[in-house]
């Protein structure tokens, strides 16, 4: 019996051992993004991610009322199961469609090789809002979650 724990006890160990730690990093708002740098981004989904630990929306940023860079941005948004909560599915991001996301630009400010920001919140075509952030994560507080507390 004990020889068979250690056994359990080793090959736990050994498997503990192999996953990379950066699969399973995560990171708080204030790691990555700035607060003082609010964005208004908006242009054609050209790609999305619908991967744990965060979505990511690649858009065409060519809004006349852009706050940052043209071109080529990627938006993180909160996990997969966050945003199937606030109504958003693979089926409401479709390839082509002209959306606006605002949300804030990555403290590194560097564009190499795509632009990066957390969004806060993605307006469609039709007029919809949603809430694509995750709440608790550091992000400033605007009103936009209707989860968070005080709202």
């Amino acid at each position: 019996m004990k020889t068979k724990l250690l056994v359990l006890a080793a090959v736990a160990t050994i498997c503990g051992v192999a996953i990379k730690p950066d699969a399973l990093a995560h990171h708080a708002f204030s790691a990555e993004f700035d607060a003082n740098l609010p964005v208004r981004l908006g242009g054609p989904i050209i790609r999305v991610e619908w991967i744990n630990p965060h979505t990511w929306i690649h858009l065409d940023n060519n809004d006349s009322e852009a706050t940052r860079d043209p071109g080529p941005w990627m938006v993180e948004g909160g996990t997969p199961n966050t945003l199937l909560r606030r109504g958003i599915n693979r089926n409401s991001l479709t390839l082509g469609e002209d959306i606006v996301v605002t949300g804030y630009q990555s403290k590194d400010r560097l564009c190499e090789p795509t632009c990066r920001a957390n969004g806060r919140d993605i307006t469609f075509p039709d007029g919809r809002k949603l809430f694509m952030g995750s709440s608790g994560t550091g992000a400033p507080r605007d009103g936009s979650d209707s989860t968070e507390p005080g709202n």
